[in-house]
């Protein structure tokens, strides 16, 4: 994605912002459209337009109604065309057309969900598939595409909800069965790290731990049941007060926080969409909405790393891993990058764009923002010697001498250890490098003094004061 694409993508974004304020859904439409096709890997689009092209139609889902249909005729012919050839960023263009005439097109809904799945944007093909299968409930295929792709992310309990609505639907199903049962055994290994049974008898154990499981799920339901009086339960009592008045946006935003302090981060989004429907399009919902995209690919991140450290020669668990890890590295800067334009008197915000930045690695992009950053005296420190490193990586050795020179008398040891021993290292690691010795060695024995095991700063200093020369 090209950095004028990215531009545009997010002037649409925020041109549909302020069209969804005033309620001007086509012209919203239009432009997250517009959004959608050049940064066709961003959620947050695609979300944002379905929840514009729900309150076009008043949320009547009949869309267009029977004009419309006649259209999607001709698109879904483009759409089998597209599919034949494999090509999915024109599927996916198509299939998007569709929606806008009518957004709950279960077909479409997948159309899109399988361009995006085949294309690697996972997020938003998950976020499909659930709308799918909301609008098409007893389509076993839906379903199991969408409890597939959650199991391919590791939400193991997700899938295991889909596979158990299959069931449901066909009882004598038994790879449903089978999937079912897998999941289950999954959901508990990953959750309470059962995965390392080497007998027979460690194997009693973790079935006897899964069992122990289940009951504890079983009862925490009944206990949930038995709760549902006014006053006793914070879900139940929200639940009521958004039925009593739907168009309430702070009952929505009250049930997510609720949701999201529970750790139920896909109810979190579900309440928070609602919220922002109601709200008309609040960029501060949108921002919260975010924050949760974020929390729920960082558990996936982690559960994704946890799975291939368990399972070291399973090479594909370990791309997975990575790819989980490009995409929400990805994602965080998208999201940071739209705050820093929107905020940009926040210095925090500059700051950590830029540290994403230096893990893409994107060094070149991090300095300018950096340089702003370290006005704030708050973190001119920290921010200092992350520009020290940008300056090392761009082999600018005395500009980023510079920069650690001025973070040091601003960094208290107590307060950031790792911190001060970091620019004492580098700034050293440059006085060897231009052979100012002395200073090298100053700086090595401030590091030993505190942490004589930090690195191989001792090393150093011995080769130093022994005068070898550096390898």
């Amino acid at each position: 994605m090209s950095t004028d694409k990215a531009k545009i993508a997010n002037d649409c974004f925020k041109k549909a912002t302020e069209a969804m304020q005033k309620e001007n859904w086509g012209f919203a439409i239009e432009m997250l459209l517009t959004a959608t096709r050049l940064q066709p890997d961003y959620l947050i689009y695609r979300q944002s337009l379905r929840g514009c092209e729900y309150r076009k139609y008043g949320d009547n889902k009949n869309g267009a109604g029977l004009g419309g249909k006649m259209k999607i005729m001709s698109i879904r012919s483009r759409i089998k065309k597209a599919k034949g050839k494999s090509d999915w960023a024109e599927c996916d263009k198509a299939a998007e057309e569709g929606l806008t005439l009518y957004p709950w097109d279960a077909q479409l809904l997948a159309d899109v969900g399988d361009a995006c799945r085949e294309q690697g944007f996972l997020e938003i093909a998950v976020d499909s598939y659930k709308r799918a299968t909301l609008s098409a409930p007893e389509n076993r295929d839906f379903l199991r595409t969408l409890g597939e792709m959650l199991e391919e992310r590791g939400e193991y309990a997700a899938a295991l909800e889909q596979w158990n609505k299959v069931l449901k639907l066909d009882p004598l199903d038994s790879d449903a069965r089978s999937k079912v049962t897998q999941l289950r055994a999954s959901e508990v290994i990953d959750r309470g790290g059962y995965g390392e049974a080497k007998n027979t008898r460690d194997f009693d154990e973790n079935k006897s731990a899964y069992d122990a499981d289940l009951e504890d799920r079983l009862r925490s339901k009944a206990e949930k049941a038995a709760s549902d009086g006014p006053g006793m339960s914070v879900e139940a009592d929200l639940q009521r007060a958004i039925r009593k008045d739907p168009s309430n946006k702070d009952n929505y935003l009250k049930l997510a926080d609720f949701y999201r302090r529970e750790g139920r981060l896909d109810d979190a989004t579900e309440a928070f969409q609602k919220a922002l429907d109601a709200s008309g399009g609040d960029p501060n919902i949108r921002e919260l909405m975010e924050d949760i995209e974020l929390e729920k690919m960082k558990q996936n991140v982690d559960m994704a790393r946890s799975k291939a450290a368990k399972n070291p020669e399973d090479k594909q668990s370990a791309e997975n891993a990575l790819a989980l890890r490009k995409e929400f590295l990805q994602r965080e800067v998208e999201v940071l990058a739209a705050r820093v334009e929107r905020y940009p008197a926040d210095m925090r915000l500059k700051f950590q764009l830029a540290q994403r930045y230096m893990k893409v690695p994107a060094y070149a992009k991090a300095i300018p923002l950096l340089q702003k950053a370290s006005a704030d005296n708050r973190i001119e420190g920290d921010v200092l010697v992350a520009l020290g490193e940008c300056f090392i990586q761009e082999k600018k050795l005395p500009l980023a001498r510079h920069q650690f020179e001025k973070a040091i008398p601003k960094i208290d040891f107590d307060e950031k250890p790792d911190t001060f021993k970091k620019a004492h290292y580098y700034l050293a690691r440059i006085c060897e490098e231009v052979n100012d010795k002395a200073t090298a060695e100053t700086h090595y024995n401030e590091i030993l003094g505190v942490d004589y095991e930090y690195k191989d700063a001792r090393e150093r200093l011995e080769k130093l004061q022994s005068g070898e020369n550096e390898e």
